[in-house]
């Protein structure tokens, strides 16, 4: 069973996409074969009863549904544009509890979506309250995530030297700075990962960076590694003249924490066994 469970988060994982903010969204088009749904026109009907359920719920006509043209190359090598739906995960819940409950995936959604909708749920309602190192877990989860749907964006965009893509987006950030350069920077052991020694504000500087060079990769169907890291360093260029417009601290003047995250985590670790074994004493 948990196997089951394990494989079902996944899958709906791996088609997960993040917002510079934080928040989870997912492509309707990618999540409709997965429901095992084959035609556009008998999902968009479910995605519509969803809305109306949203609507009904909360009384008003604020709903996270964004209409986006995706484009396609079609069989004859033309270039066409189809519709598609950026889906918050409460409207990707209300979209399985209004589809086709025969179909095995459909069940599996309900599942997965309802215990993971009251997750984020509790986690925004949370964070203005986690300690600085809770936020940095939190933020390094996200860029954990977005990393990982940032490499498949960047794989079908042509790049094979990862990198020098991700150091691309680094050198746009950090003026020039390399992961390498940052590393050095930090006084930090050979291999060590420079994400877990960022704090929060760092960390959700490099989320931006991330989960915005994903999107433009996407959505305007880049192909080429050349332009790929052009891109990822135009946005982490951009990212960084937001942040001095706004009278922010550049990230390379950021303090570095005393703890990486994987010593804290160490800690934890064997706090939670100590207390363990005191417990069983």
């Amino acid at each position: 069973m948990n196997e089951i469970k394990e494989y079902t988060e996944k899958l709906f994982e791996d088609i997960k996409h993040i917002e510079g903010n934080g928040d989870e969204y997912w492509f309707a088009r990618e999540l409709m074969p997965l429901l095992e749904y084959s035609k556009w026109e008998n999902f968009n009907n479910v995605i519509q009863k969803a809305v109306i359920a949203y609507k009904n719920s909360n009384n008003d006509d604020s709903y996270w549904l964004p209409e986006i043209r995706k484009p396609i190359i079609t069989g004859k090598g033309r270039k066409e544009f189809i519709k598609d739906y950026k889906l918050s995960r409460y409207i990707c819940y209300l979209i399985v509890q209004n589809a086709n409950p025969k179909k095995k995936m459909v069940a599996l959604g309900q599942t997965y979506f309802a215990i993971q909708t009251r997750k984020q749920e509790l986690n925004k309602k949370d964070y203005s309250e986690l300690t600085e190192d809770e936020k940095r877990f939190y933020q390094r989860d996200l860029t954990k995530k977005g990393n990982y749907s940032l490499n498949i964006a960047a794989r079908n965009a042509g790049v094979k030297n990862f990198d020098k893509f991700h150091n691309s987006g680094y050198r746009g950030l950090y003026n020039g700075e390399t992961a390498d350069d940052i590393a050095k920077r930090k006084n930090l052991r050979y291999r060590e990962d420079i994400l877990d020694n960022m704090g929060s504000a760092e960390l959700a500087a490099n989320l931006f960076r991330i989960t915005q060079t994903e999107e433009k990769l996407n959505n305007d169907n880049i192909k080429g590694e050349n332009k790929a890291n052009t891109i990822h360093y135009n946005i982490g260029k951009n990212i960084r003249e937001v942040i001095a417009k706004n009278g922010g601290i550049m990230p390379e003047n950021l303090l570095t924490p005393n703890k990486s995250l994987k010593e804290l985590e160490k800690e934890r670790k064997n706090n939670s066994k100590r207390l363990h074994s005191k417990n069983i004493d």
